[in-house]
């Protein structure tokens, strides 16, 4: 039988492909795949040694400078021990841990370096929420409670909206779930008090919105901050509506709309979606939503969906199984990702993978979450010093953005789960 030029392509040995890539020779065809070749490389458990090899590796300049990064990393002391059973991963929890900060300027958050190093990158939830989860999951408790009390104290105004130029309706509900995993993970009683009637009125202002004329519903709104005049009804925000409701209302013991909102909200994603299992095409709104031709990431909506709508709607955890299988599936037959990473448009772009991991690991497909957090750290981190940045280009190699901390942050929350 005559193999097919991805099949041969697939069956390249390692170091083979690895000197296609340095030539640019598959880097056509790498664009227009649909589906992840890597994935066919393992008929089991994804090798990190065999994966760092694949590529050549990314190269760019240090956020900060090494030395600063490694004497933190020789400071860390965290709960449990950084051992997830892979030097290279371990430095990579370590060196994340670390970065935070560098990053941070005191108590005060930055998003990253040189573009992102604006004043007006400062209050994106996303950096806070990624550093309280890194933190706590390591046992940093107390420095996750100074960092979270500062944001609060400083970047949400009195009537409960948020001092950021685009906040996302999910980022709401995404804060007040940081509140409990703090909580839960050895937070103290003094500090939810003192921040508790910050995090309340980030939970009024979501209350106000699903209440319209007196009965609760879907709420159209902002799904990213790139994408902000795109307002709309998208269901990853809503997904994070609810959860973050229902930690709320678990912290709290008060009574919340979360469960109506909830079977709305699935409803709405049943009725939408297409009811053929195998169309990849499932669409981030209720309103309709042009589909993508011949792949995910030929069109803005469809590389937005892919790199952030979707992973967020997995990590709500608010998807039933057979729902989330759907998500996670169409990802890995419509182009988006490549050796485990995240493509938008004809790039990488990670800073999200966080989000998706978690979704791979509440579904029990281990094999998928390693293969991208594998990816992640051997090519969206640079050779050498390790920076994440934002993102990097395809084939892997080199910078396409600068550095960001959420980036830098994904391996030390999704090893969490490995630590030995």
């Amino acid at each position: 039988m005559k193999m097919n030029r991805r099949s041969f392509i697939a069956a390249i040995p390692a170091a083979l492909w690895q000197l296609s890539a340095a030539r640019g020779a598959e880097k056509q065809d790498w664009l227009a795949l649909c589906e992840d070749p890597a994935r066919k490389l393992f008929a089991g458990k994804p090798d990190l040694d065999r994966i760092l090899a694949l590529h050549p590796r990314l190269t760019g300049p240090p956020a900060f400078d090494p030395e600063l990064i490694a004497n933190i990393v020789a400071k860390l002391t965290t709960k449990p021990a950084v051992n997830t059973g892979h030097k290279f991963l371990d430095l990579s929890v370590k060196t994340g841990l670390a970065h935070i900060e560098a990053t941070f300027q005191g108590d005060h958050p930055k998003y990253g370096v040189g573009t992102y190093a604006g004043k007006e990158h400062d209050g994106f939830p996303p950096t806070i929420i990624a550093a309280v989860d890194a933190l706590t999951l390591w046992g940093l408790i107390p420095r996750a409670e100074q960092l979270f009390g500062y944001w609060l104290d400083h970047f949400v105004k009195p009537d409960g909206t948020i001092a950021y130029y685009g906040p996302s309706l999910g980022e709401y509900g995404q804060l007040l779930t940081s509140a409990r995993r703090l909580m839960q993970r050895g937070g103290s009683r003094d500090w939810f008090a003192k921040r508790r009637d910050a995090l309340d009125r980030l939970a009024r202002h979501l209350q106000s919105l699903i209440h319209q004329n007196d009965r609760v519903a879907l709420v159209s709104g902002v799904p990213e901050a790139d994408e902000r005049k795109q307002t709309a009804t998208y269901f990853h925000n809503n997904a994070w509506i609810v959860r973050g409701l229902e930690d709320w209302a678990a912290l709290t013991k008060i009574k919340s709309p979360a469960a109506e909102l909830r079977k709305l909200l699935l409803d709405a994603i049943h009725q939408t979606w297409p009811k053929d299992a195998n169309d990849w095409w499932l669409s981030p709104t209720v309103e309709p939503a042009a589909r993508p031709q011949g792949k995910i990431t030929a069109t803005r909506v469809g590389s937005y969906t892919n790199y952030r709508y979707w992973p967020e709607l997995l990590s709500s955890r608010v998807l039933p199984r057979a729902l989330a299988v759907r998500v996670v599936n169409a990802r890995l037959c419509s182009g988006g990702q490549f050796c485990g990473m995240t493509r938008f448009a004809n790039h990488l772009d990670d800073w999200p993978l966080a989000d998706y991991l978690d979704g791979l690991w509440s579904l029990g497909r281990k094999n998928d979450f390693l293969l991208s957090l594998y990816g992640h750290v051997a090519y969206h981190q640079a050779e050498g010093h390790l920076t994440a940045y934002e993102q990097v280009t395809l084939p892997p190699g080199k910078k396409a953005a600068d550095y960001c901390l959420p980036c830098q942050l994904v391996a030390a929350r999704a090893a969490r789960v490995l630590a030995r």
